[in-house]
This record gives structure tokens, C-alpha cells and sequence, in this order.
């Protein structure tokens, strides 16, 4: 790809919500485009609405996740599924019975999945990735009640869908474009997620990797995930999305990733969010402290390796939306541009919103677009910011 000149200087954003940043402006003229490149212990099947493991974990208060101050509305495909009636629940209502190879054999399983691990929080050490199988029907839920944590251990990705793997049954011919599994995580806490090493469809996604099907995230926390630190185009310490059902947006709502320093990801580019081609709406939620930490940008430079774009959203492809709205975006930083958000549409099709957020304190060491701290965009027009405050 050519290298492009960024954006010309732009309107001054408008201040409604408070912010403000002390970054140094390290903002570069140009920069170079981005490239489109059964049962087991523990689990519980076909669970009656009766049983008290279903009720307990569906009465489970949720933990206080994303942005309190987010006041975007939520549309209904994008809220919580009812998992009042579950079709499995991992867990017997004790702590040890919350192991890996139940929520293995739950995921592979599908269908509606809670947890019964008792009263207190819990994490469950994952000692292999949970992998949909896209042959168990259109919907898969997996809801932790807001006390559950499956933790990678800083070894392995967390969770798994690849509709065009053909090892977890391959059922259309046109894999990367179907309408399932639809794959919802809720109330859930996703830590210690390490994709390094993992080369199937370019890596990426340290805690949950997708393709195909649908995918959204609900009132869940991302922390301390990991992918390869070094390449052009691989990403997504938390998520790597690489399409969905004719081009419907990942929604992520109410969701922390990172939160604090220390618990942020990293990755070679998008510290939280990655994909190519594929849109997001991102709602109420919270992308801090999170890193891009490769070298060299995309296409690499001479004798670099590669990445460091998108501090907490690195997005490529063609046509592909990225909203946020009622979100906090700051300390994230990146070694090449977009300390926040990293948007290249190759074919200048796509668009960007900003709508009642906050992006401070995000800077970008390399490039990033005149006008619009923390963020490098190439696309149908300038972004479209409303009632929100970007600053360094």
C-alpha cells in the first residue's frame, strides 16, 4: 500500500462531557495505509427452568462493568439474552466442580449456558480454548452471572468461532457470510488470554477470537489478554473479529477492557478491539490502558516487523462502520498511529461515529489525523463527533 497524507486540519470537536489531556502532541503529517489483508463433570444438560442451579445463576447480580456515565441507548439485539432458561449449566453449585472441561464441553455443546459455582466470585482456569461448534444449532449464550472469570493463564486463547473451520463443521458454502452461531458472552470476565504463536487466520484475539456468524459482547470485562506483539495486521489483545453475517456490527455494551493500569492488553495492534471488513457499535462501555506495541506500522517499514496502530481499536478492510457512543476511551497508547482508534478503509468507503464519549490521554508515537487526537482515519469523510470531547 502507498502512503497517505493524513486528514487536513478539521473543525475543533465539540467539549460537552469533561475531559481533558496532557499528552505531547507527536502528531505526524503522514502515514502509511493500512493493508485489507454431550456432557461432562460438572455440566448440567438440558437444565428445567425449575432447577435451583438455573434460578441461582440466573438471579445472580452482574458486575459493574463499562461506563457509568453512558447514557447511549441500547437496541434490543443488542441487550442481554434471557438465560432464565438454560439449556446446560456448568457447575454444581460448589467452586470445584466450575472446571475447564466443563465449559469446554458446555461451548462445544451450545445452546444456553450458565453457571452454578457457588455464592462467591470464582475463575476457572481454562487448560484448553473453549471452540464453538458451529453444527450445535444458531445460538450459543455463555452468561457468568457477573461472578465468573475464565482466566487463559497468560497460556491460551480463552474462546473460539470460526464458522470457515472446517474441524468445528463446516455448514454453508459460503462460510465467512452465514446468520449462525450466534455467539453472546455476558456477565463474564475474560483474563490472562495469550493468542501468541497462534497462526490460524493471521492470529490475533487473545481472549476470544470470531469469524462468520454473529458475535456481541454484554456487561463484561477484558483484562490483561495478549497476542503477538509484533506484525502488520494481526490484533486484538481482547477480540479479533474477522467478519460477520452480512456485515452486521459486533455490538459491545456496557464492557470494560483494561480499566485500569496494568490490566490493559497487549497486542501488535488493537490493545482491546481488532478486525478486518467488519463494523462495530460500541455502547456504555470502557477501552483504557490498553496498548499497540508492534513496530514499524502497515505495510511494515524496511526492517521492521511490523504493527503498533490502534491503541485500543484497530480497524482495516473496505466498507465498515465504527460507532461509539456513551464511551470512555482513554489512556491507550500506540508506537505507531491511533493511540485510540486506528480506522483505514481501504477503498475510502467506510465511516466513523463519535457520539456523547470521552477519547483523552490516548497518544499515538508515530501519525495520527490533524484534528481528531488519539486517532488515525482514512475513510468516506471526516469522523462525525457529537457532543463529546476528544483531547490529548
Amino acid at each position: 500500500m502507498r502512503r497517505r497524507t493524513a486528514a487536513a486540519a478539521l473543525m475543533t470537536v465539540v467539549l460537552a462531557l469533561a475531559g481533558c489531556g496532557g499528552s505531547p502532541d507527536k502528531t505526524a503529517s503522514s502515514a502509511p495505509a493500512a493493508s485489507g489483508a454431550g456432557s461432562a463433570q460438572g455440566v448440567a444438560p438440558s437444565v428445567p427452568a425449575t432447577q435451583n442451579a438455573s434460578s441461582s445463576a440466573a438471579a445472580a447480580p452482574p458486575a459493574n462493568n463499562g461506563n457509568p456515565g453512558g447514557r447511549a441507548t441500547v437496541p434490543a439485539e443488542a441487550r442481554a439474552v434471557d438465560t432464565s432458561k438454560p439449556t446446560r449449566v456448568v457447575g454444581n453449585g460448589t467452586p470445584g466442580s466450575c472446571t475447564s472441561e466443563a465449559v469446554v464441553s458446555a461451548v462445544a455443546a451450545g445452546g444456553i449456558i450458565t453457571f452454578s459455582c457457588g455464592p462467591e466470585p470464582v475463575t476457572i482456569t481454562m487448560k484448553a480454548t473453549a471452540k464453538v461448534k458451529n453444527v450445535q444449532g444458531a445460538k450459543i449464550v455463555l452468561d457468568g452471572g457477573g461472578k465468573v472469570t475464565l482466566s487463559g493463564e497468560g497460556r491460551r486463547r480463552i474462546l473460539y468461532m470460526n464458522t470457515c473451520d472446517q474441524k468445528q463443521g463446516w455448514t454453508t458454502s459460503h462460510c465467512q457470510d452465514q446468520d449462525h452461531p450466534s455467539l453472546t458472552v455476558q456477565n463474564l470476565t475474560f483474563a490472562d488470554g495469550n493468542s501468541t504463536g497462534e497462526t490460524a487466520e493471521g492470529g490475533g484475539g487473545g481472549a476470544i477470537f470470531v469469524r462468520g456468524g454473529r458475535f456481541k459482547v454484554v456487561n463484561s470485562r477484558f483484562v490483561r489478554n495478549r497476542c503477538d506483539q509484533n506484525g502488520p495486521d494481526l490484533g486484538g489483545a481482547a477480540i479479533r473479529v474477522l467478519s460477520q453475517f452480512h456485515n452486521q456490527p459486533v455490538y459491545v455494551v456496557g464492557s470494560t477492557f483494561g480499566g485500569a493500569s496494568g490490566q490493559g492488553g497487549v497486542c501488535a495492534n488493537g490493545g482491546a478491539l481488532s478486525s478486518i471488513g467488519v463494523s462495530w457499535v460500541v455502547l456504555n462501555s470502557v477501552l483504557s490502558y490498553n496498548s499497540a506495541v508492534g513496530k514499524g506500522a502497515n505495510p511494515a517499514r524496511a526492517g521492521t516487523p511490523g504493527g503498533g496502530s490502534g491503541g485500543a481499536i484497530y480497524c482495516d478492510g473496505n466498507l465498515f462502520t465504527v460507532r461509539l457512543a456513551g464511551t470512555l476511551v482513554e489512556q491507550n497508547k500506540a508506537n505507531e498511529g491511533g493511540g485510540a482508534v486506528f480506522f483505514v478503509s481501504n477503498d475510502r468507503s467506510g465511516t466513523m461515529s463519535i457520539e456523547s464519549s470521552t477519547l483523552r490521554k490516548n497518544p499515538s508515537a508515530g501519525f495520527e489525523t490533524q484534528g481528531f487526537p488519539g486517532i488515525f482515519f482514512l475513510g468516506a469523510r471526516p469522523p462525525s463527533v457529537s457532543s463529546s470531547s476528544l483531547t490529548k
